[in-house]
């Protein structure tokens, strides 16, 4: 399927059937990147997380550094100074959505803190209806899913209670977006729950063709087999990437990169790293790591 932003975009408008399935996700065309001096188009594209970077950036601004250090989209991640929340109007949303659409840049996802491992019953319900309001909210602004995310496994509660839980939630909202052309991305996340055997088990409790995994490149990628094995059980789950500092040493970020492109991945990998004085200069040399880990630069 070759879908532009645009397009779904405009399809998103008109209501047409759902599109945003994981092979989508994980299958549309890069956007064309036009003449970069001696590096070659890369057949992912690259974002940014608002989370830390660019936590205190309205929306013009997340704009411009993203256009002027030519990335293509970004996730905002909630309570950020972008100010993009399910508080906003209707007339709110739809001067966002206009804003991106039209710019360079997408709004690619927005990024929220729900978790569904609590084992109190009326809070997990509070929080399910809350994250289908944030689909709305994806929806009336022109994101194409949001990030969701494990964190944790209670105390005194049976692991694979909690982790069939967290799946039937995922079950539920996976619904809820796919009548809306939206996707559901489950981060890596959580100091007990970031392990990917225990993501693929809720994954797999899940069961939805609108929910997908959001590789998050944590250490604990490496535990067990390694890394490819890691990789593996998420392979054709994978709807969108995290990355770290890309220098980091502690991390095969080569190998992920090799991994990513050999699966078919065409989704987006997006920066999710510290502040810094000066953001869009930092940003370029992410980009400049971004290709040449793929062998494009």
């Amino acid at each position: 399927m070759n879908t532009s932003r645009r397009s779904f975009l405009a399809a998103a408008v008109g209501g047409a059937s759902v599109a945003a399935t994981i092979a989508d996700a994980r299958g549309a065309d890069s956007p064309a990147q036009g003449k970069d001096g001696f590096a070659r188009p890369s057949q992912m594209k690259l974002g940014l997380v608002t989370y830390n970077l660019a936590k205190d950036w309205d929306v013009p601004t997340i704009i411009q550094r993203c256009s002027k250090a030519r990335f293509d989209g970004v996730e905002l991640r909630t309570t950020h100074k972008h100010g993009v929340e399910v508080t906003l109007t209707a007339a709110q949303r739809a001067e966002v959505r206009k804003r991106f659409a039209d710019s360079p840049v997408e709004l690619f996802s927005l990024g929220s803190a729900f978790d569904y491992h609590t084992p109190d019953a009326s809070k997990l319900r509070r929080d399910i209806e809350d994250t289908k309001a944030y689909l709305q909210l994806a929806r009336d602004v022109g994101a194409s899913g949001i990030k969701v995310r494990p964190n944790d496994l209670p105390a005194g509660v049976p692991e694979e209670r909690t982790l069939a839980q967290i799946g039937r939630s995922l079950r539920e909202l996976g619904e809820t977006a796919a009548s809306l052309g939206l996707v559901v991305r489950l981060e890596v996340h959580g100091s007990k729950t970031s392990s990917l055997p225990r993501i693929r088990r809720i994954l797999d409790e899940a069961n939805h063709k609108a929910v997908g995994a959001c590789w998050n490149s944590n250490q604990t990628d490496l535990d067990g087999d390694g890394l490819e094995s890691n990789f593996n059980l998420v392979r054709d789950r994978i709807v969108e990437v995290h990355l770290r500092d890309l220098f980091l040493s502690e991390y095969p970020f080569r190998h992920l990169f090799k991994l990513l492109m050999a699966s078919g991945y065409r989704g987006y990998t997006l920066a999710e790293i510290p502040e810094s004085a000066d953001p869009v200069r930092v940003m370029q040399y992410f980009r400049g790591m971004w290709l040449a880990y793929q062998g494009l630069l």
